[in-house]
């Protein structure tokens, strides 16, 4: 498989999100940040031991960010033609298989990437068609005579 072309060490300078004031007491409120703006809020006030407020500052590093621990960007893809942009940029973008892609065309997409040396941050394709719960017919609940009454409708 393919490595990143540049080995740079990725630092990130806070992993934590920052949580919204007073999300944690209320379940009715999202734990998604929200610039608190009351006037008299000791948060916005920025007052020692308050919740801290997202700025510039934490920022990552401009050459690494948006890299994933691989070293690799992330590239989505839902189409194997979508490959085809990675030709010459496949030791810089690794590629991801989107959620709504089924199992035939995400085999397709993983075995084109291999012939591409894409690294591939989702290659588990469906080696089959996917598992169902089908129960023998002594199982159902329709089993034994019902079943054989009603066997003229098959």
């Amino acid at each position: 498989m393919a490595s990143p072309a540049d080995k740079v060490k990725i630092v990130k300078k806070r992993m934590k999100k920052f949580p919204r004031f007073q999300a944690d007491r209320f379940k009715r409120m999202n734990q998604s940040w929200r610039k608190p703006r009351g006037i008299d809020g000791r948060v916005r006030r920025k007052f020692k031991g308050s919740t801290i407020i997202p700025n510039i500052g934490y920022g990552s590093d401009k050459k690494t960010r948006f890299r994933l621990k691989n070293g690799f960007y992330k590239f989505l893809v839902q189409s194997p033609a979508d490959l085809e942009m990675l030709l010459m940029h496949n030791e810089k973008y690794c590629v991801e298989i989107a959620h709504n892609i089924g199992a035939k065309k995400r085999k397709e997409i993983v075995e084109r990437a291999d012939q591409l040396g894409c690294m591939s941050q989702t290659a588990s394709p469906a080696s089959g068609p996917r598992r169902t719960s089908e129960k023998p017919a002594s199982q159902t609940w329709f089993s034994g005579e019902v079943s054989q009454r009603w066997a003229f409708r098959t």
